[in-house]
């Protein structure tokens, strides 16, 4: 079942997406740090439980561990609202509230989005 990060993990994945490259949990703890107190093994481990969970990939250069997200940050999103799709047996109710509560920006892009798909056929 997919949920949503937890704090720590929301904090590394942001930073992993926002940077767009591989880093170390070293380079994470220091930009962590401009914020907050955080102990290197605790990110360290949270590191760990992200790749056990599938969400980083982690190759090894020299001696330490470089992470990867695995998805990006809109596959991340998506799989989300899918996810809480699936909590409603009104699937077109739940939508109709949730475009309801758009702005026209986005009720732009959700139509382009529906274009592009109705314009790939199906699959």
């Amino acid at each position: 079942m997919l949920r949503g990060f937890g704090d720590l993990e929301a904090e590394i994945m942001d930073r992993l997406w926002s940077w767009d490259r591989p880093a170390t949990v070293r380079e994470v703890v220091d930009d962590l740090r401009q914020q907050r107190a955080v102990a290197y093994t605790t990110v360290t481990t949270v590191a760990d439980i992200l790749h056990t969970k599938g969400w980083l990939r982690r190759d090894k250069v020299g001696r330490a561990w470089v992470y990867r997200p695995t998805c990006t940050r809109e596959e991340y999103t998506a799989r989300l609202m899918h996810q809480a799709l699936e909590t409603t047996p009104d699937r077109a109710g739940a939508l109709l509230r949730f475009v309801d509560g758009i702005s026209g920006a986005e009720a732009s892009a959700l139509l382009t989005a529906l274009e592009q798909v109705r314009s790939r056929g199906p699959r």
